[in-house]
């Protein structure tokens, strides 16, 4: 019962609409309503340009870093190989993806995910953040890039956290429902027609 209030502040957390907020504020306009639609910083980035995206894709990174390495010890949680804290966080994560305060919209949840593996796996963190990079500069898609991100971090969990071993399959969870949240993306890039890195809307 104790983790309730922090299970709920974690949720709500994440729910915070960053890239909403912003594209209101600067532009007057629903973010819903340009480029994908999505609520997440690549469409930010399309729609106002990187000087935008990069802060809020920081803060979305805080929404999963905080849960996990403040919640958690505020709730008495603070060994990173409980399962807890990647509970905080993926309640974030979930608050991120299905905000209450725009719908139940948001976006795919790779900020605020890698926030979560920053907080308990850093290692890890590195290694996608490398194959991040690694596929981003190569192919020029953000989301080709985040899904191979995504597709790193279990084994990297496994092989540079031996503490975190029992809880891989917690990061294998995070890592598929990514993959899962950009089953949109996927079809656009078998289609031909997802947008590269740069392109604005």
């Amino acid at each position: 019962m104790r983790l309730i209030p922090w299970l709920l502040l974690s949720y709500l957390l994440g729910a915070i609409p960053t890239s909403w907020l912003v594209v209101r504020l600067v532009r007057g306009e629903d973010l819903r309503r340009l480029g994908s639609g999505n609520l997440g910083a690549t469409n930010l980035s399309r729609t106002l340009g990187f000087r935008w995206a990069i802060p809020v894709g920081v803060f979305d990174l805080l929404k999963g870093l905080i849960p996990v390495a403040g919640f958690a010890r505020l709730a008495g949680y603070d060994d990173p190989a409980h399962p807890v804290p990647l509970l905080l966080g993926g309640m974030a994560v979930i608050g991120h993806v299905f905000s209450v305060f725009v719908g139940f919209r948001g976006g795919k949840g790779v900020a605020t995910g890698a926030g979560i593996v920053l907080g308990v796996a850093p290692l890890a963190f590195l290694a996608a953040l490398a194959g991040w990079a690694l596929v981003a500069l190569t192919s020029g898609y953000i989301s080709l890039a985040s899904m191979a991100a995504a597709v790193v971090l279990p084994p990297a969990v496994y092989l540079l956290h031996p503490g975190l071993r029992r809880l891989v399959w917690i990061f294998a969870l995070l890592a598929g429902l990514i993959v899962f949240f950009h089953r949109s993306n996927i079809r656009r890039l078998v289609a031909g027609t997802e947008h590269r890195i740069g392109h604005r809307t």
